[in-house]
């Protein structure tokens, strides 16, 4: 869990350097949806984390899929990025997630996470063309997946306890606290559209 933070710090460095501009302009609002975001998980706190420690998991975020250059440009790293808003959109659109918590900060929670994934997919239609993929998407997309398959397979080890909703909502905070760095740095405000 504690590894998500480099990692998404290592995206954010990708894509301020020269020539890891992305090509698009993200809405200044994207990165507030995002800080957003993260208000409604902290109010879909249930439990104390203390009570959950036995549940603990570390989840082993994909830290491999920067090694090796795979997110050179700053279009593989908002892939990524898609890809993680994407799967915890879908983790939290379930019917066992809608039982787990309150059904207010849920649904703004998924809410934000759309309109995110709207921006996204429109500034990566618009960067890379319609059927292109960006460079080094495809194992980095993978990764991201079997992160979130494990996620899966862990509630239902848990039997979707409280206590492993809580870690989970732990690790989506940690995960999405990490990548708002990256959306800031993507995140063009409103008139600055013309200085890439």
């Amino acid at each position: 869990m504690a590894l998500l933070l480099p990692l998404l710090t290592a995206l954010v460095l990708l894509t301020c350097r020269p020539g890891g501009s992305l090509g698009c302009a993200l809405p200044g609002s994207h990165a507030q949806v995002s800080r957003d975001n993260l208000v409604l998980l902290g109010q879909m706190r249930r439990l104390s984390p203390f009570l959950c420690l036995r549940a603990r998991k570390d989840f082993r975020f994909p830290r491999e899929m920067l090694e090796g250059g795979q997110l050179r440009e700053a279009q593989a790293a908002a892939a990524v990025l898609r890809e993680l808003l994407q799967q915890t959109f879908n983790l939290l659109h379930t019917e066992r997630s809608s039982a787990a918590w309150s059904p207010a900060p849920l649904h703004g929670l998924r809410s934000g996470l759309h309109r995110q994934l709207e921006a996204l997919d429109a500034c990566l239609l618009q960067a890379t063309g319609e059927g292109e993929r960006a460079p080094g998407m495809h194992g980095s997309a993978l990764a991201i997946k079997r992160y979130f398959q494990d996620i899966r397979v862990y509630l239902e080890d848990e039997g979707y306890s409280d206590c492993a909703w809580e870690i989970v909502r732990l690790e989506i905070m940690r995960a999405l606290s990490s990548s708002a760095t990256l959306q800031d740095s993507l995140a063009i405000k409103d008139g600055d559209l013309g200085s890439s």
